[in-house]
């Protein structure tokens, strides 16, 4: 599978949040991953659908809302309005019936959905609801904050999942040059990444190495 690039906006600068998001955008990746926490699933809190809004005038790509949130149901609709093309929700946060009840209803709308993993969570956990997602996303690091040291301890997971999940699994979390290719061996084909894009010197070749791994 193509290896493909999410950078994840919670490493810009957000003092000029937009002006990063256009920047980013002209490099060739293939979304934008954007960190919704809530404070209470995750011990941090970073920003609503205002903001999703704000910004989504400063890019054609497509958005991916990652809702490490307690109650994902509730805001699904809002950051769609705001500009989401893809939603992530936690297993943790859902029950396996409302997960599948609003895939097929968000498919409806031609919006794509996924389901995450904690690192201590068990890739069974998502078996029966990974049949209905567009794509999977393994945590790495413990949600809640960038520029974490990656945990390596996971990567048999993603090869677990990859054993019977034939789509798109993304990693999250301290993703860079070298342990990207450790995912990728893995079963990973997605790369979320912001501490080793947004801190490059040159975001060019820190993509491109990515791209290769």
């Amino acid at each position: 599978m193509n290896i493909k690039i999410a950078p994840s906006i919670l490493s810009a600068d957000f003092s000029k949040l937009g002006q990063e998001v256009k920047d980013i955008s002209r490099y060739k990746i293939d979304f934008l991953h954007i960190d919704i926490m809530d404070g209470h699933f995750v011990p941090n809190i970073t920003i609503g659908p205002a903001v999703v809004k704000a910004i989504r005038p400063y890019s054609e790509l497509p958005f991916e809302a990652h809702l490490m949130v307690s109650e994902p149901l509730k805001y699904i609709d809002s950051f769609i309005q705001a500009g989401a093309n893809i939603v992530t929700l936690h297993i943790e946060t859902i029950k396996e019936k409302d997960f599948i009840t609003a895939a097929k209803r968000l498919r409806q709308q031609g919006i794509k959905i996924a389901i995450s993993l904690n690192p201590e969570t068990e890739p069974g956990a998502i078996k029966n609801v990974s049949k209905f997602s567009d794509m999977v996303l393994v945590m790495t690091v413990q949600p809640g904050f960038g520029g974490q040291k990656f945990m390596a301890e996971v990567l048999p997971k993603i090869s677990q999942i990859r054993s019977f999940y034939p789509g798109d699994i993304a990693v999250d979390g301290g993703i860079d040059g070298d342990n990207s290719k450790l995912a990728v061996k893995a079963g990973a084909n997605i790369l979320a990444c912001g501490t080793y894009i947004f801190k490059a010197k040159d975001k060019q070749s820190a993509i491109e190495e990515l791209r290769n791994a």
